[in-house]
């Protein structure tokens, strides 16, 4: 499928995989992909994404999705949830933290370890890819598809952001960056 890739879309693979090493991920996830999704310059990706104000609100999507991680992947509207059931997300974070050390519950394994970082190996030895990712990757293509476009292009892996339930389209949506709005961006 890679060969299927624009030179941008493989660009935003490439930067996520760095953005992952360079957070000792244990592997790559759709926040990765939107963070090198953000670090993209004319394209057509970052077109839709600057258009929509979100290249302006970095931080704060950056924000968003470090509380995400260290909730444990838990979403602002997982945690809504169960604060409504009496479950306080924050305190029992808190207390796994105290135990365990900070960022406990992020997905981040321990500098040096066996898998942490490109080795001589290259390209093998990188992050692996989530399933949350790579279904992420197929949906890119998939829109791609139903759009008529022979290459899989950034926007298209925006677009697959945007409509795949989680934390990122949650992200997206509170920062204004919704399927529809980028669609209508890049008509």
């Amino acid at each position: 499928m890679f060969e299927r890739f624009t030179k941008d879309a493989r660009a935003v693979v490439l930067g996520a995989v760095e953005h992952a090493e360079r957070g000792s991920a244990e592997s790559v996830d759709d926040g990765h992909l939107l963070l090198a999704l953000l670090d993209r310059e004319a394209s057509r990706g970052s077109f839709a994404l600057a258009t929509l104000g979100a290249a302006r609100q970095r931080g704060a999507i950056e924000a968003a999705l470090g509380g995400a991680r260290r909730r444990g992947g838990l979403s602002q509207a997982d945690t809504e949830a169960l604060a409504g059931l009496g479950i306080d997300v924050d305190a029992i974070v808190s207390r796994v933290e105290e135990g365990h050390g900070e960022g406990a519950l992020d997905g981040s394994r321990p500098r040096g370890k066996p898998g942490g970082g490109v080795g001589v190996r290259g390209w093998l030895d990188r992050v692996p890819f989530s399933r949350e990712a790579k279904e992420t990757l197929v949906k890119s293509l998939r829109i791609a598809t139903a759009r008529r476009d022979r290459r899989i292009g950034d926007e298209h892996i925006l677009l697959a952001l945007t409509v795949r339930p989680g934390v990122v389209a949650e992200v997206l949506a509170d920062h204004g960056v919704t399927h529809a709005a980028v669609d209508r961006v890049l008509g």
